[in-house]
Parts: C-alpha cells; structure tokens; sequence
C-alpha cells in the first residue's frame, strides 16, 4: 500500500549511489567504508574515518554493489566483500530502529497500543505510524497514516516492535513529536528499503 505524497525536501545532504550513479538523500542511502584490512565495513552512524561509499538503501542496489563487488571501483582498490554483508546490514538497521523508537519511548514520544495510537491520530499529534510488517491486513488498514513522506512504515515484525517497549510483540505504534521522530523515520527509510516494505 501507498500512503501520503512523496516530495523532495530541499536543503538536505545528498550522495551519490555507487550503483545508480545518481544523487540521494542520504537518508535513501547507506554509508560503507573499508576498515585498514581492506574488508568493507557498514557504516549506518556515518562516523567511522575513511572515504565514504554510499549504496541506496534498497535490496536490489546492495545485492548489485556485492555481487559486481563496485566497492572495489569505488574506493580505487581491492575491496573484500563479507559473506554475510547482506545480512549484516540488515540487522544492523533493525537493531538501530529498535534502539531510537525505545529511545523515543522512555522520552514520552511514542504511544503503542490500537485505541491509544488510534486517538493519536485523530487528534494529529502522530506524526509517524509504524505497524507491524506480519499484522493482519484487516486491522492494519483500521489506521490511517499522517500526511506526508515517510510518515508510514511496516519494516519491523511483531516481535521486533515489541521489543522497543518491552514486550512480547507489538503491532501499532505513533511517534507523537520531539527530536527523535526524524531519526526513527531515517532509520525505519533505510531499513523499508532493504526489506521491500512499505515506507511512505
């Protein structure tokens, strides 16, 4: 499903994709860079020293940045691919989506819960919906999502929502403002685009 109206915004750091060749936001993109080993390492904090390489962050570009190994063109020498980078990525981003929605929640930023998360939206405090990738379809669709980009994600499971508020699993949550609702839609952007899920 689509929800909301995708517009660029300006004024925001763009890099380019080692894959598409094209410029992004670089919350569309994820940045590797090679340890002194040479091994390509992801980099989703954007810290580690070394020259930046940014792959767009959706399945089909990682899995074309390994399998051509463009790590090695772009850095202008032998790159060595991991094994499990794939997956590795992916955690990573699930890892970081699980830790700053819990961040959000000891922050009194975010509400779970069908009815609480339901009246969030009403009243226009949400500002971000994120349910569950596996809840059923009939009551996923019972919740409209705020207007705008990437304000609607269902990149994590049940049990993975469930973890940033201590649970057994969760289904609907409602980021309801503060400064940790652009880093929960930056990393929930990344991580819909490595799983194919939706994120609008």
């Amino acid at each position: 499903m689509t929800r909301g109206i995708q517009t660029k915004r300006n004024n925001e750091p763009e890099r380019k994709c080692i894959v598409l060749g094209s410029s992004h936001l670089k919350e569309e993109l994820i940045r590797f860079v090679l340890c002194p080993a040479g091994v390509v390492t992801p980099d989703l904090s954007e810290k580690l020293p070394g020259r930046g390489i940014w792959v767009s962050a959706s399945s089909d570009a990682l899995f074309e940045a390994i399998k051509k190994n463009l790590f090695s063109r772009a850095a202008k020498k032998q790159a060595t691919i991991p094994d499990n980078l794939f997956e590795l990525v992916e955690h990573l981003l699930v890892k970081k989506v699980i830790e700053t929605i819990s961040l959000a929640r000891r922050g009194g930023q975010v509400v779970s819960g069908f009815e609480v998360v339901k009246g969030a939206l009403i009243s226009g405090k949400a500002q971000l919906l994120i349910q569950a990738s596996d809840g059923s379809e009939r009551q996923l669709g019972k919740l409209r999502s705020p207007e705008g980009k990437n304000v609607y994600f269902n990149c994590l499971t049940q049990k993975e929502l469930g973890l940033a508020f201590g649970r057994d699993y969760a289904i609907h949550a409602a980021l309801t403002g503060g400064g940790l609702t652009k880093k929960v839609r930056y990393e929930a952007t990344r991580l819909a685009g490595i799983r194919k899920l939706d994120k609008s």
